[in-house]
């Protein structure tokens, strides 16, 4: 049983830098506590996303947790004990999320790169029966990101969509919820050239190769542009006069509408049903899964910018 398990194994860092300088594996860490709006949680997959390593490298210190910390934000995995004030879940009950609330304001000290991690009930959504571990844990802060962007902007039927970025861990999901939960009229996305067949297979009727093409000179204009790349003073270009431009990448550009992403566990359940019926894919990097031992390197590659889709850790032990 979990109970009797004091220690385990993670990957931590005990100063702010590169992921290649100080992430390191400990072999002793201590159980994360469980509080009573809490599950603990034996980790299956783990994904990567850019905020892990800003955060290592001291991006938001002034509101991080106390080091050493364990990184991950996305994780999938088993319930091995509920607090007392849990209803949704029981032991055994197969689990995915992104455990920190607030993505810049005290993430946990425990996160997902690690046998174990503790999460809020709330921030949790039942695994869908036919994702596999790392497809479930490659989801959610980047699909709540692409439905919590879209919500903000009113998308709704029969409107067109620019995403920039659209082979990016947020990008392919904009592009599947707006086409195929949303039910947009267009979808046009930008990528490098040897992307464009992924934007295609995803849903985007007018992929744009990035390389060759520059999106605000096409004589078409969109209802919205979603900005995953830091392009929003170009993103206007390409608006239709009374459009939205929304932005995931700090510091935004007035008037683009510009939001971290609170963790909820119901966007999860609520995009279930499309994940379960398949209209909507988890998309991971053909790198992926790495394995628990090959952290750094896991992180080394998605630094490069280079990534397709999310980097995912997985078998963890």
């Amino acid at each position: 049983m979990a109970a009797a398990i004091t220690t385990m194994k993670a990957w931590s860092y005990s100063e702010y830098g590169h992921s290649i300088d100080v992430l390191k594996f400990d072999p002793n860490v201590p159980l994360p506590d469980v509080k009573d709006d809490q599950v603990l949680i034996k980790v299956a997959a783990a994904s990567l996303n850019p905020i892990d390593y800003k955060r290592m490298e001291g991006g938001f210190k002034n509101s991080d947790s106390p080091l050493p910390t364990a990184p991950g934000y996305d994780v999938s995995g088993v319930v091995v004990k509920v607090g007392s004030e849990v209803k949704k879940f029981k032991v055994g009950d197969e689990v995915y999320g992104d455990i920190n609330g607030s993505a810049l304001e005290y993430p946990k000290v425990i996160g997902s790169l690690a046998e174990y991690t503790a999460a809020e009930e709330k921030l949790l959504a039942h695994k869908p029966k036919n994702l596999t571990f790392p497809e479930a844990a490659s989801l959610p802060l980047t699909i709540e990101t692409a439905y919590e962007g879209l919500q903000r902007t009113d998308f709704s039927a029969n409107k067109s969509i620019l995403v920039l970025g659209g082979a990016g861990g947020v990008g392919t999901h904009v592009i599947q919820l707006a086409k195929h939960v949303f039910g947009a009229s267009k979808v046009a996305a930008t990528s490098s050239t040897g992307k464009l067949g992924l934007l295609r297979k995803l849903g985007a009727d007018l992929p744009i190769d990035y390389t060759k093409d520059n999106f605000e000179d096409l004589p078409e204009k969109f209802d919205v542009v979603f900005d995953t790349v830091g392009e929003t003073e170009r993103a206007f270009k390409a608006l239709k006069e009374g459009g939205k431009v929304v932005t995931i990448v700090p510091p935004g550009f007035p008037p683009a509408i510009f939001f971290l992403l609170p963790s909820n566990g119901a966007i999860l359940e609520k995009l279930n049903p499309y994940l379960e019926s398949g209209k909507v894919k988890a998309v991971l990097d053909p790198k992926s899964p790495f394995p628990f031992s090959q952290s750094v390197e896991a992180f080394s590659y998605l630094e490069t910018g280079r990534a397709t889709g999310k980097v995912v850790i997985h078998p963890i032990p």
